[in-house]
């Protein structure tokens, strides 16, 4: 397998280890959206011991990607890691507040298309 397409062996341990440890990027396309969304790169570090993944997307284009639940003070939202193993490093890619008609009551279950 190629390096740079490893699957971390746990992939939250392995986010929330490189988030606390600032081996993060930020993606162009995150830090468009931020301002505009009114989620801040503090909230998304200060969340980072409530984080839960709730899809896994082992295949996405780049690098296996894994969206994040994440609260921090009585914000909820969800975040885009997709994650470098071999570079020892995450990318934040996008970060969002669930919409209620696409997430069930809990925010993290995608409601299923009628």
């Amino acid at each position: 397998m190629v390096e740079a397409r490893r699957i971390p062996d746990d992939p939250l341990a392995f986010i929330q280890e490189r988030v606390r440890r600032r081996q993060l990027f930020w993606t162009y396309h995150v830090n468009m959206r931020l301002k505009q969304r009114f989620i801040s790169r503090a909230a998304i570090i200060g969340a980072v011991d409530r984080y839960e993944v709730i899809e896994e997307y082992p295949q996405d284009k780049y690098l296996p990607s894994y969206l994040v639940f994440a609260r921090h003070g009585g914000e909820v939202f969800h975040i885009l890691f997709a994650t470098d193993v071999g570079g020892d490093n995450v990318r934040v890619v996008t970060a969002y507040h669930p919409a209620t008609d696409e997430w069930s009551a809990d925010l993290k279950t995608r409601r299923r298309s009628r």
